[in-house]
C-alpha cells in the first residue's frame, strides 16, 4: 500500500477547514472527517474515539468498521490499543496490531481482518480528549509524514471536541475545562478579603486560526516572533527592577534557556511545515510537550512545564502583536491580578484604584512584590499552586487573605458567605477607624506608641488614615530596587523631602540601605553567596563601600534642614560597626556645613538589633546609641537558625516561646536601664497576641504594617499591662513550653481584644 504523499497533510487540512465551516452538527462533521482522513491516508479504516467523564472511550465515528459499533463500543481506561494511547498520550504505530499485548478484540467492530494500525491521542492542554486511528488490511509501517498528518488532524479534532457540543445521551464528552468552582490554598502575603474578577498578568491568546494559507509566510512570522521573544527576555533581565537573584530572575533565566533551545524551535518549524499557522504550531508543540511532562513524577519536570507554558504564551502574544502585560490595558475596577511570579515594579505599573488583590503561584511573605502589595493595601496570597492552569480572564474570584484561600468561580453560596464576611470586616474596620484619634493607652495608663512600617511614597497616606504616631521603619532600599539605575543624589533628596513633608511633623525613622542578601541592586555588581541572609549585606556592605552610605547620608541630611533626622543602621553585629558608621555620618555633616548647606537640627542615629551577637554587647551598645529598634523577623530567624522564607522550617519555632521572649525581655530591660528609646519593627508587632506579649516584656513602642494599627490599638486599650507583666514573668521563670496557650487564656479571661 503506498504511503500518503508529503503534501497530503496540507490538502487534508484544507478539506477539514471546509468541513468545519459547514453549519452541521458535530456528529455529522465527525462522520465526514473520518471519510476524508481515510481517503487522504489511503487507509481502509479511520475511527474517532472520544473520552467520557467516567474515563472510558467511546467510538464516535468510523469509516470502515461496522457502523452499528458507533456509540455502542466502549473501552475502559487503559483497555486495548486505544486505551493505551489515551493513557500514555503518545502515538502507536504497528504493522501487526493483533500481536501487541494490549490488543483487545471487540467482535462488534469487525476489525479482526485489519492488521496495520496507527493511533494518535487527541490532546487539549496536554489532556487526552480522545484517540484517532487508521487501519489497513495489509501489514505496513506508517511513515513519519503520515504520523505527523494524523497528529495535526487530531489537533483540529480537539477544537471540535472541546467546543462541548459532542454528547452521547445525557453524557457530555470528558473535556478538561476552566469551568466550575475551584478552591486553592496558599500563604498570606497581604491581609484582606476581596470579591472580584480575574485579570491575568500575562493574558492568554486563544488560537482560532489553525490552518495556514501561506506556509512560507507563517515561517517568516514565526522567525520574527521568536527573535522578538528572545530580545524581550534579554531586555527584562537587563532591567533595573529585576533582582539579580530570587524567584523572578530564576524564571526569566529559565525562559531564556528554553527560548534559545534549538530543538524547541525546530519542532515549531516542523509543525508549520504540516500546514499549521504559526500560532497553531506553538499550541501543537506545547500540547505534545505538556502531555509528556504531565505524566512525569519528578517535580523538576513539572516545574519546567510551567516555564514552557509561560514561554509558549509569551510567544503567542508576540505572534498576535500583544507582547505587553495586562498593565497596558484598562483593567476592571474590581480586578484580581493572577501571575506565576512578578517583580515589585511590575505591580506598581497597575492602577491601584482598580486593583483589589494579587494571587501568585510563587512568592513568600518577605518577597519584594509582597512588600509592595502591603504598601498598596491590597489583599495578596502567594504559593497558590497551578491556579493559572484553571483561571480565565473575567472569572469570578474570592481572595481570602486572612485564611490564605482563593475561590475561583465560587458558587453563589460561597459568594454570599464572603459578602457577609466582607461586610463584617468593613464594620470592624469602621470600628477601628473610630479609634484613629483615640489615645493608645492601656487600662492602667501606659502610653504605647504605634508606628507604621513604610518603604514607598504610596505608603505615606496610611500614616494619617491609621492614626499612627509616626513611621517606625522606612525601608529606603525599596526606592532603589524599583529604579532601573542608581538614583542620583538630587533624586534622593527630593524623595526624602517628600516623605518628611507628608509625615506632617510626625517622626520618621529612615533605615539606611539594607541591600545585599536577597535584595540586590541590579546596577551594582555582586558575587554569588551560599547564605546571602547572613552574608555581605546592609551595614557590612555600606562600610566596605562607604561611597554608597555617604551619598545616602548626604541626601538625608540635605533633605531635613532644621528638622530632626532619625537614621537607623541595619545588621549591626559589632558595636565597632555602629561607631564607624556614626563617624562617617559626622564627617558628612561637617562637609555639608563647610560648603554652606543647612543640616538637621538634631541627628539621631540608632542601631537595629537583629543579629544575636549584639545580645552580649548591650552594655557597650546602649551608651553610644540614640535609640535602638529590634528587627524581630531577622533576630528570630537567626536565633532559631530557621529561614522564614522556607515553609518547611519557618513554622518550626514559635515567636511566643520562652526562647524567643527571654532575649526580647533582656533588650527591653537594658534599654530601660540606660534610658534609650526602644521600638520593635517586625511581624510580631502586627499580631495582637504577640504585640500584647511585647508590652508585657516592657516594649512601649512598636511598628507594623498600617492595616494592623486598628486591631493593635483595640488590644492596647483593653489591656492591663501590669497584670500581664506578672503573668508573663511567671511564664518565663517556669520556662512554660506552651506560652502561647497561657497568653491566650490570659487574654480571654481578662477581656483583651485579640
Amino acid at each position: 500500500m503506498a504511503a500518503a504523499p508529503l503534501g497530503a497533510p496540507r490538502v487534508l487540512l484544507r478539506r477539514l477547514r471546509e468541513v468545519m465551516a459547514q453549519p452541521e452538527s458535530a456528529q455529522t462533521r465527525l462522520d465526514r472527517i473520518v471519510v476524508l482522513i481515510a481517503a487522504n491516508m489511503v487507509a481502509e479504516v479511520c475511527s474517532i474515539y472520544v473520552g467520557r467523564r467516567d474515563g472510558s472511550l467511546e467510538l464516535f465515528a468510523t469509516e470502515g468498521l461496522n457502523p452499528s459499533a458507533v456509540h455502542s463500543t466502549h473501552l475502559r481506561p487503559g483497555e486495548g490499543l486505544v486505551g493505551l494511547i489515551a493513557e500514555q498520550a503518545e502515538p502507536l504505530n504497528l504493522t501487526e496490531a493483533q500481536d501487541h499485548p494490549a490488543f483487545a478484540y471487540r467482535p462488534e467492530t469487525g476489525e479482526e481482518i485489519y492488521h496495520s494500525f496507527l493511533g494518535v491521542p487527541i490532546l487539549k492542554s496536554g489532556h487526552t480528549l480522545g484517540v484517532l486511528t487508521v487501519q489497513n488490511q495489509t501489514q505496513r509501517h506508517y511513515s513519519e509524514e503520515e504520523i505527523e498528518a494524523l497528529q495535526t488532524t487530531a489537533m483540529v479534532l480537539a477544537e471540535l471536541i472541546s467546543a462541548r457540543d459532542i454528547q452521547t445521551g445525557n453524557d457530555r464528552a470528558a473535556v478538561p475545562s476552566r469551568e466550575g468552582p475551584q478552591r486553592h490554598t496558599g500563604v498570606v502575603l497581604s491581609d484582606g478579603i476581596t470579591l472580584g474578577h480575574v485579570v491575568l498578568h500575562q493574558p492568554r491568546i486563544a488560537v482560532s486560526n489553525l490552518i495556514a494559507e501561506d506556509v512560507f509566510g507563517e515561517h517568516e512570522r514565526l522567525d520574527k516572533a521568536v527573535d522578538e521573544l528572545r530580545q524581550t527576555i534579554d531586555d527584562m533581565l537587563a532591567r533595573g527592577d529585576i533582582e539579580r537573584v530570587g524567584e523572578h530572575r530564576d524564571v526569566l533565566e529559565a525562559y531564556r534557556m528554553f527560548a534559545h533551545d534549538q530543538g524547541w524551535v525546530r519542532r515549531l518549524k516542523e509543525a508549520v511545515d504540516t500546514g499549521l499557522t504559526a500560532e497553531a504550531a506553538v499550541e501543537r508543540v506545547q500540547n505534545d510537550t505538556r502531555a509528556r511532562m504531565l505524566r512525569q513524577t519528578d517535580p523538576f519536570w513539572r516545574e519546567r512545564l510551567n516555564d514552557l507554558d509561560d514561554l509558549a504564551n509569551r510567544l503567542l502574544r508576540h505572534l498576535a502583536g500583544r507582547a505587553a502585560t495586562a498593565a497596558d490595558d484598562l483593567i476592571p475596577e474590581d480586578s484580581v491580578l493572577l501571575a506565576r511570579t512578578m517583580g515589585a515594579a511590575e505591580l506598581l505599573d497597575y492602577d491601584p484604584n482598580r486593583l483589589r488583590a494579587l494571587v501568585l503561584e510563587e512568592g513568600g511573605y518577605t518577597s519584594h512584590v509582597a512588600i509592595v502589595a502591603r504598601a498598596l493595601g491590597i489583599a495578596a496570597v502567594g504559593q497558590a499552586e497551578n491556579i493559572l492552569e484553571w483561571a480565565e480572564t473575567g472569572d469570578d474570584i474570592v481572595v481570602d487573605a486572612e485564611a490564605g484561600e482563593v475561590h475561583l468561580r465560587p458558587s453563589q453560596e460561597v459568594i454570599s458567605a464572603y459578602a457577609d464576611k466582607v461586610r463584617f470586616r468593613a464594620t470592624r474596620q469602621a470600628q477601628y477607624a473610630k479609634l484613629r484619634d483615640k489615645k493608645s493607652r492601656t487600662k492602667d495608663g501606659l502610653k504605647i506608641e504605634l508606628h507604621i512600617n513604610a518603604g514607598l511614597l504610596v505608603d505615606l497616606p496610611h500614616l494619617a488614615e491609621s492614626g499612627a504616631d509616626g513611621i517606625g521603619l522606612f525601608r529606603t532600599e525599596l526606592q532603589f530596587m524599583i529604579s532601573s539605575t542608581f538614583p542620583r543624589i538630587e533624586q534622593q533628596i527630593k524623595t526624602y523631602r517628600a516623605i518628611l513633608k507628608m509625615a506632617a511633623g510626625k517622626p520618621v525613622v529612615f533605615r539606611s540601605l539594607d541591600i545585599g542578601g536577597d535584595k540586590l541592586l541590579p546596577y551594582l555588581r555582586h558575587s554569588h553567596e551560599e547564605n546571602p541572609a547572613i552574608g555581605w549585606r546592609a551595614i557590612r556592605m555600606a562600610l566596605d563601600r562607604p561611597g554608597l552610605l555617604r551619598m545616602q547620608v548626604r541626601a538625608l541630611l540635605r533633605a531635613a534642614p532644621g528638622k530632626d533626622l532619625r537614621l537607623m543602621l541595619p545588621m549591626i553585629s559589632e558595636v565597632a560597626e555602629y561607631k564607624a558608621a556614626r563617624t562617617l555620618i559626622e564627617r558628612e555633616k561637617t562637609h555639608l556645613i563647610r560648603h554652606g548647606h543647612k543640616v538637621p537640627k538634631n541627628i539621631l542615629v540608632g542601631a537595629m538589633i537583629e543579629v544575636p551577637s549584639l545580645l552580649w554587647q548591650l552594655d557597650e551598645l546602649m551608651p553610644v546609641v540614640d535609640f535602638v529598634s529590634v528587627g524581630s523577623n531577622d533576630l528570630l530567624q537567626f536565633l532559631f537558625a530557621a529561614d522564614r522564607a522556607n515553609l518547611r522550617v519557618a513554622e518550626r519555632f514559635d515567636a511566643l516561646s520562652p526562647a524567643a521572649l527571654r532575649p526580647l525581655r533582656l533588650i527591653a530591660e537594658k534599654a530601660d536601664a540606660y534610658g534609650v528609646p526602644l521600638t520593635l519593627c517586625g511581624e510580631m508587632a502586627g499580631r495582637p497576641l504577640e504585640a500584647m506579649a511585647l508590652i508585657g516584656l516592657g516594649f512601649r513602642s512598636i511598628s507594623m504594617a498600617p492595616a494592623f494599627i486598628g486591631p493593635i490599638k483595640a488590644m492596647v486599650r483593653s489591656l492591663d499591662a501590669g497584670t500581664l507583666r506578672q503573668c508573663l514573668d511567671a511564664v518565663l521563670e517556669k520556662g512554660e513550653p506552651d506560652a502561647r496557650r497561657v497568653l491566650q487564656d490570659f487574654a480571654r479571661k481578662s477581656g483583651v481584644e485579640i
